[in-house]
């Protein structure tokens, strides 16, 4: 009767750990652009407090969406700060939490067998360089920020009517990647660190920084994130996670 009850015992604590290990994940919703170096990341996290953590990567405007609808996540990290202020006015993240942990370029970029020479500058001849049925692929415009700061800087440079009807509208940034990876259309504007991911496409020139707003990635942790997510944005600023996002191209925040 002893042996059945200690038995009994020590199965209920080891479900009880289990359990306990499950409750201790931690679930970070990211910019697509953060993809690898964010995986990389969490890895090293892990390996350094034993807490699991476990990604979701989409556009920032997709996944601000998520939270406002209720979706269960400890931190949020934005690759713009529109969607960061979004949730913070709807009292959905912990706004003494929030800070910059990157920063990022806007590039211009073609399939990597391209013939495209073309320099970025005010009135630059993009609409040409698409010919005559060639399409622009980047984030939508009107709520993925990749493609927020692509229409901000063809506007400032007195091309973006000329252009704005053969712009593909993808959901992320990593879509738009794709589409010219593939060979889908000749020419994309994506982030400068999402080049590096992927060997199939190259960069045609990178815009001006002061054509369009900066390129900074707030993090904050969620109002449910408890101490869990304070640590994990914490360790975001520290001296192992920013040497990662150097290693991966990314600026300082």
């Amino acid at each position: 009767m002893f042996r059945r009850s200690l038995i009994v015992a020590l199965v209920g604590l080891a479900l009880s750990s289990v359990a306990g290990a499950a409750e201790r994940v931690l679930t970070v919703f990211a910019a697509a652009s953060l993809t690898d170096v964010l995986q990389d990341i969490g890895a090293a996290y892990t390996a350094d407090t034993g807490v699991p953590v476990r990604f979701s990567f989409a556009a920032s405007s997709a996944l601000a969406r998520q939270i406002e609808s209720g979706a269960p996540v400890d931190a949020f990290v934005s690759a713009d700060q529109d969607w960061m202020d979004y949730l913070a006015e709807r009292g959905l993240v912990d706004a003494s939490s929030r800070t910059n942990v990157a920063s990022n370029s806007l590039v211009l970029i073609a399939p990597l067998d391209s013939t495209v020479d073309i320099r970025i500058a005010r009135g630059f001849r993009l609409a040409d360089a698409l010919g005559a049925r060639g399409r622009l692929a980047t984030g939508d415009p009107a709520v993925v920020p990749v493609g927020r700061y692509a229409q901000a800087a063809l506007t400032t440079l007195g091309v973006w009517s000329a252009v704005e009807k053969r712009v593909v509208a993808a959901d992320n940034v990593r879509t738009a990647l794709n589409f010219v990876a593939r060979g889908e259309v000749p020419l994309g504007i994506v982030y400068a660190t999402d080049v590096r991911t992927e060997p199939k496409v190259k960069v045609i020139d990178t815009f001006p920084a002061n054509t369009h707003e900066p390129i900074t990635y707030p993090v904050a942790a969620t109002k449910t994130g408890g101490a869990s997510a304070l640590a994990f944005v914490r360790y975001l600023s520290g001296t192992k996670a920013q040497a990662s996002f150097a290693q991966a191209g990314f600026g300082k925040p």
